[in-house]
């Protein structure tokens, strides 16, 4: 790929990356049953609904969990992978393309969680404001994973239980999302 295709393919990358963001964002504030007051899950509501709406007519949610916002969420990783492909001059069977779309969802919302767990780590370092708008919506987000270690793996004052939560997300990349992305790409061959 030429230097001017690769710039190209970055910037697809992280337009269809900012878009995956806001969907999930979406998603996870929806089944963790994020404050609606706070101005951020307002601005991801705002953008998000035009699309969502329709689609949630067809298909509606299931329990806590927004399918529509799944299914444009893969369908975001799809289109892009397929840009990616068509830039780089070579398409792929479509199977093999869905099964990579799946596997770069799966690697986008691990390492989602894997920024967000570091991020909110390092802001309880500092004694933050709790009623900080970005402060409530990643602990809204961070503590169903956090939860379960909670208390539990405690040395002095220093819990450790996020360090757990990176590193089983970290496993979880290697062990789930690269073999699925690797049988997808041995598809396409």
């Amino acid at each position: 790929m030429s230097y001017l295709l690769s710039a190209l393919a970055m910037l697809v990358q992280v337009v269809f990356g900012a878009v995956a963001t806001l969907f999930l964002v979406r998603l996870l504030a929806e089944a963790n049953r994020a404050d609606f007051h706070n101005p951020l899950s307002q601005f991801v509501y705002r953008y998000t609904n035009p699309i969502l709406a329709p689609v949630r007519r067809v298909l509606p949610n299931w329990r806590r969990i927004n399918l529509a916002a799944l299914l444009i969420l893969l369908l975001t990783f799809l289109v892009e992978r397929t840009l990616i492909c068509v830039l780089d001059g070579f398409l792929p069977p479509w199977l093999s393309l869905l099964v990579i779309a799946l596997a770069d969802l799966l690697r986008f919302v691990l390492l989602f969680y894997l920024v967000v767990v570091i991020g909110w780590s390092l802001l309880s370092m500092f004694a933050p404001d709790p009623y900080h708008p970005l402060y409530r919506l990643a602990d809204t987000i961070v503590q169903p994973l956090v939860r379960p270690l909670r208390g539990k793996l405690t040395v002095g004052s220093v819990d450790f239980s996020p360090t757990v939560v990176i590193i089983v997300l970290l496993l979880a990349m290697r062990l789930i999302a690269d073999p699925l992305f690797d049988f997808g790409a041995s598809l396409a061959r």
